[in-house]
């Protein structure tokens, strides 16, 4: 009876033991971010291929037809119009990042925070700069201003000039979802340094590329990825194999994530 009791012991052990352990997780993306900034709208991974690597993220479409979100495994696009989509799984995206989601860290918001004050809480939850972090936070906005872009025809201008044609939608009092990706420094040219936010209202009915926010209380969910960043390259007769990488795109990168 004895050495039963002890093996039962060793083997609950080992299961708490197992499910002590975090979960792999890390980031999978589509293509570079500096390509997408030179033009590179063509899409060469279907949404039912990225949808194996992630059920959160966010991105754009083929010819960079409006901005993505993706929320419960659903794949969202606020078209330029502000109309939300279900897209299907044969679509095309060029640029896109998803992580299977299982948060870590949760927090409350429960006085209002701007844009600026939003980064600074997250940066308290996670101040280790050099990882991944992914974020979802449902709340309640007294204000958001949101983008999205037109589809393009080729031959394809830069991100920076198709900026100047975007459609900024202003909502004031609205529930919803922030879809947010903060990448660390070193990943400069591949994907956007610092925060990156999407939004879907609650009846998804509007959303976009978040430009500024005023949010007045929520909650929010955080999955602190350490285990890899793996990238989708484009095929060889894509356009970003066509394109000059080399140049330093920082300040294109600026004007389009403020939208200006």
């Amino acid at each position: 009876m004895k050495k039963i009791l002890q093996l039962l012991l060793i083997n609950v052990g080992l299961l708490l033991g197992a499910c002590a352990t975090p979960p792999q997780n890390g980031v999978t993306q589509v293509a570079t971010i500096d390509a997408l900034l030179a033009g590179g709208y063509d899409g060469n991974v279907t949404l039912t291929e990225l949808r194996k690597d992630g059920n959160i993220g966010l991105g754009t479409y083929n010819q960079l037809d409006g901005e993505m979100v993706l929320l419960d495994g659903i794949f969202y696009q606020i078209d330029a119009q502000g109309k939300v989509n279900e897209m299907p799984g044969d679509t095309l995206t060029p640029f896109a990042a998803v992580t299977q989601f299982e948060p870590n860290i949760f927090a409350d918001i429960d006085q209002p925070v701007n844009l600026e004050g939003l980064g600074k809480m997250l940066d308290n939850l996670v101040p280790d700069q050099n990882r991944f972090v992914v974020i979802r936070i449902e709340g309640d906005f007294l204000r958001i201003r949101t983008r999205s872009v037109p589809a393009q025809t080729p031959p394809y201008r830069p991100l920076a000039e198709v900026i100047k044609e975007q459609t900024v939608f202003d909502f004031e009092n609205v529930t919803g979802t922030l879809v947010g990706l903060r990448c660390p420094a070193y990943v400069k040219g591949l994907n956007v340094p610092g925060y990156h936010f999407h939004f879907l209202t609650q009846d998804r009915q509007a959303g976009g590329h978040v430009l500024s926010l005023y949010l007045g209380n929520g909650w929010i969910q955080i999955d602190s990825l350490h285990d890899w960043f793996k990238m989708r390259l484009p095929g060889e007769n894509q356009a970003p194999s066509q394109m000059d990488l080399s140049v330093d795109r920082s300040d294109e990168l600026k004007a389009v994530e403020q939208g200006n």
